[in-house]
C-alpha cells in the first residue's frame, strides 16, 4: 500500500483536463458506440486504466457515491486514491451508488442490484462503468438507438460477453435503466440506457 504521496497524481492541468475529458464522455454518450480517446491523462493506481481515472476526476465528487468491484476495492490504493482526489464517499451496497467501478467484468453483479432511477427521477440511476480488454477488435456487436443512424458495429472484446442481453432489462423501464460506460487504456465507448443490441431478424 503506498502513502498519499506515493499514489499517482491526478491531473497536471485540472481546468483543461476535466473540460476535455467532460467533452469526450458527452461525445461518447451522444453518439453510442463511437470511440472516443481520453486525454491527457490522469495516473492511475492498479487495476484502475487510464481514462477511467480521468472519468473519475471529471465526474465525482463528495456528493458522488460509488461503488467498487472486488478487485477495485481489495486493491487498497484505489479507495483512498478516489478519496483524496475525489471526496466521493466509496459504499458497500451498490443500489445505493450514483456510479458503480468495475475493473473484472466477469463478476459484475446483476444489473438489477444497481439503481435504476425513478419515474421522476430517471437521471438518478447508478452509471455502470466497465473495464474491458479491447473497444477495437473481437466480437461485432450491431448496435441502433439514438444517437445512432441506422446501425452501428462495435467491435470489443467484452466481459461478461453476455453484457449486451443483460442490457436488454432497460428495454421495459424506460426512462429509468442503466447507463454503460466501457473502458480500455485511454479509449470510452458509451452505451446509453436507450441502446439496443439488434439480434437477428430485427
Amino acid at each position: 500500500m503506498n502513502t498519499i504521496a506515493e499514489l499517482p497524481s491526478g491531473f497536471a492541468d485540472k481546468v483543461l483536463s476535466v473540460q476535455s475529458t467532460f467533452r469526450s464522455v458527452m461525445n461518447a454518450m451522444a453518439r453510442p458506440a463511437s470511440l472516443q480517446r481520453i486525454a491527457p491523462m490522469a495516473g492511475a493506481p492498479a487495476p484502475m486504466m487510464p481514462a477511467m481515472a480521468a472519468i473519475a476526476l471529471t465526474l465525482f465528487d463528495h456528493d458522488t457515491p460509488l461503488w467498487l468491484d472486488t478487485q477495485m476495492a481489495e486493491s487498497l490504493d484505489v479507495p483512498r486514491w478516489l478519496k483524496f482526489h475525489t471526496g466521493a464517499p466509496v459504499v458497500h451496497d451498490c443500489s445505493l451508488a450514483a456510479f458503480a467501478l468495475i475493473a473484472d467484468g466477469d463478476h459484475l453483479p446483476a444489473l438489477e442490484h444497481f439503481d435504476f432511477g425513478s419515474s421522476d427521477y430517471p437521471d438518478r440511476s447508478t452509471t455502470v462503468i466497465v473495464q474491458v480488454e479491447s473497444l477495437n477488435t473481437g466480437h461485432s456487436y450491431d448496435l441502433r438507438g439514438p444517437g445512432i443512424q441506422g446501425v452501428a458495429t462495435l467491435q470489443a472484446t467484452i466481459q461478461p460477453a453476455d453484457l449486451f442481453e443483460r442490457l436488454r432489462v432497460n428495454e421495459a423501464l424506460f426512462p429509468r435503466g442503466i447507463d454503460t460506460i466501457l473502458v480500455a487504456g485511454d479509449a470510452v465507448i458509451a452505451i446509453p440506457r436507450t441502446t439496443r443490441l439488434v439480434t437477428r431478424g430485427s
